[in-house]
């Protein structure tokens, strides 16, 4: 008999093993799938006169080749690398919104420039001022089309997140069942090991979506926290993620994931909280990537409508009046707060701006400090009527209330400038090309004076007055110098030194001479509309000539209106890049450590297949042992029988 239960016990236990793995071998290609062996040992032996005669073997457990710590590791890289792909991805979308060539911003932006040449060859010239008025139209739809594609990413990824986020709630409820189920069978003293399988690669596909924490309780179950402490899932109970607008600054359209729990408040994860996955990555797309790319196409357009508004507006048009406004942007925005803090920014110097949001933090009521988000630098202040708030980066803050301490303001001036951006003049004659004023050397000049420039400078602009101007009598000595009489500032009869080429101020214009007067020389500017220059004017296209020169002007970052579109892309282009040299860091680590996870969990069919036969063979001479103890114990049986 202790020769038919050692054959049993053997072939039981081979079977056993030949039965795992063949479930190994059919699991081969299932996702997430631990590879698994059977663990024998000895049953112990009976004592007799002669030693412990052995009684066979028994299967003690199926193990379940598992390292945690490459779990782990291989789920927390998952997630950085869905996270860092998800954002390359869409910076990629957004940098095709910025694209060059004939049909791009910049083209726009140059046509619109060059076509005032024009103008300035022929002043009088309709369709050369219609085809500037249709070029400068253009350009503001190719920013409102801009605006409009960076809308419908942002919206892309809205829909994206919610879909995320559903796919996060879903995942949860599927572990905290798995959880219960383990728990179950806990009490038994084997290890479910599908059941643990089941269980990691539910978590390896939440992290996915949002890196995870794991910390294991003593009924078997995995305590998943999110945000670093929020538990998403805790024994068999799971709570939930909602995404929506940031509750810190309502109205802003920045989004920030809640984490919600049956009985409390929801709590407000951003980004940085998140760690990794795609939600990480689409958050700090849309709140960051996505705003530096709307804040860079917007200072475009607010910069561009505000300099040319100013200089049309000192400009006079075909029928002699002051030009208008040839764009409309926003002049003003609101700040969000989620208190009782308000405020508005405006814009006072357009050459200044920086493509950024910015926070009013009130740190010991009223004072506080406005920080630019782009690079973090603060401007601090002590309180709401503080100078310091009206020269920052070309804004003036006009802070209203004081919020309480901690409280915050957010503004986003450049937002919605593009998209909001309207052509406002469409008739011809109301191209404001020429100077509202006029210069003659007097005629009995013995010097080398000329004119170098002549132009209306800021909105304080005083026409001089009709009939009579404002004349500069100049005296040679050493520096000369001349006597200012008509004008208002400098007040007349102010006498100032003269340097050949240098601008003079004059009540909101400006002119430049060249050459060396003689004494008794005059310089006469008068109002262009003076009756006795007549119609003059409509064949002036000094106003149409400064408007060109904004073209030179530096105003982005050091890069003047021509070339700033240049320097947009640049900046998308090299945020980019960036983002793709991440995504292709964290795929690589995210691979390896998969890797390593795999050769310990993995399948290798050789190697099954090397087991397949080991265990087919001890199966084998299990059954003839047993043939054998049945042949012995009918000989026995038989010879008893006698």
């Amino acid at each position: 008999m202790s020769l038919l239960n050692v054959g049993a016990r053997a072939l039981l236990a081979n079977q056993v093993a030949l039965q795992t793995t063949g479930h190994n071998i059919a699991n081969v290609s299932v996702a997430g799938y631990s590879r698994q062996s059977v663990v024998m040992e000895t049953v112990q032996g009976q004592f007799t006169g002669g030693g412990y005669i052995g009684k066979g073997v028994n299967v003690a457990t199926i193990l379940r080749n598992h390292n945690e710590l490459l779990t782990r590791q291989a789920a927390a890289a998952q997630a950085m690398q869905a996270g860092d792909t998800t954002r390359a991805e869409r910076l990629t979308q957004m940098q095709d919104v910025f694209s060059g060539g004939s049909s791009g911003l910049g083209a726009a932006i140059t046509d619109m420039m060059n076509s005032l040449g024009d103008v300035i060859a022929s002043p009088t010239d309709i369709s050369a001022r219609t085809v500037t008025l249709t070029r400068m139209d253009e350009m503001a739809a190719r920013m409102r089309s801009s605006a409009e594609r960076l809308r419908d990413i942002e919206q892309s990824v809205t829909e994206q997140l919610k879909t995320d986020v559903d796919h996060i709630n879903s995942i949860a409820k599927s572990i905290a069942e798995v959880n219960e189920q383990i728990a179950r069978v806990k009490g038994n003293g084997q290890s479910p090991n599908d059941l643990l399988d089941k269980r990691d690669q539910l978590i390896r596909e939440l992290n996915q979506y949002v890196q995870t924490t794991q910390i294991p309780a003593d009924d078997g179950t995995m305590g998943i926290f999110v945000g670093g402490s929020q538990a998403l899932v805790l024994g068999s109970t799971a709570s939930s993620l909602s995404v929506s607008e940031s509750a810190q600054f309502p109205g802003s359209q920045q989004m920030a994931i809640y984490f919600n729990r049956a009985g409390s408040a929801p709590v407000e994860l951003n980004e940085g909280m998140l760690g990794g996955g795609e939600v990480s990555g689409l958050l700090r797309f849309a709140n960051n990537d996505l705003a530096e790319g709307r804040n860079l196409l917007g200072r475009m357009a607010q910069a561009i409508a505000i300099t040319m508004n100013s200089q049309q507006n000192l400009g006079l048009t075909l029928d002699g009046t002051m030009g208008k406004d040839l764009f409309s942007v926003p002049m003003s925005a609101t700040g969000y707060s989620s208190g009782a803090a308000a405020g508005t920014v405006t814009f006072t110097d357009a050459t200044r701006f920086a493509a950024s949001d910015y926070e009013v933090r009130f740190t010991t009521p009223p004072a506080g400090q406005v920080v630019r988000l782009s690079d973090g630098k603060s401007t601090a202040f002590t309180s709401l009527a503080d100078p310091a708030l009206q020269d920052i980066d070309g804004l003036s803050f006009n802070l209203t209330t004081a919020g309480a301490t901690g409280e915050r303001i957010l503004f986003k001036p450049f937002a919605n400038a593009a998209a909001n951006m309207q052509m406002l003049v469409y008739s011809p004659r109301d191209l404001a090309a020429a100077n509202p004023i006029n210069a003659a050397m007097g005629t009995s000049n013995t010097g080398t004076l000329q004119l170098a420039s002549l132009k209306a400078t800021d909105s304080s602009f005083t026409p001089p007055p009709i009939p009579g101007g404002v004349t500069l009598a100049f005296n040679a000595g050493s520096p000369p110098t001349f006597t200012v009489s008509g004008s208002t500032t400098p007040p007349s009869g102010t006498t100032l030194p003269y340097t050949p080429g240098e601008p003079i101020e004059i009540d909101g214009w400006s002119i430049t001479l060249q050459g060396t007067p003689k004494n008794g020389d005059t310089v006469t500017i008068g109002n262009a509309l003076d009756p006795q220059y007549g119609d003059m004017y409509t064949r002036n296209a000094g106003n149409a000539t400064a408007l060109k020169d904004l073209r030179d002007v530096k105003m982005f970052d050091e890069s003047t209106m021509a070339d700033g579109y240049a320097g947009l892309m640049a900046q998308v282009g090299t945020r980019t890049q960036s983002a793709m040299y991440a995504a292709k860091l964290s795929d690589s680590i995210a691979s390896n450590l998969e890797a390593d996870r795999t050769a310990v969990s993995g399948v290798n069919l050789d190697e099954e297949a090397a087991k397949l036969i080991q265990y087919q063979q001890a199966y084998q001479a299990s059954a003839k042992m047993l043939q054998i103890a049945q042949t012995i114990f009918d000989n026995l049986i038989s010879t008893m029988g006698r």
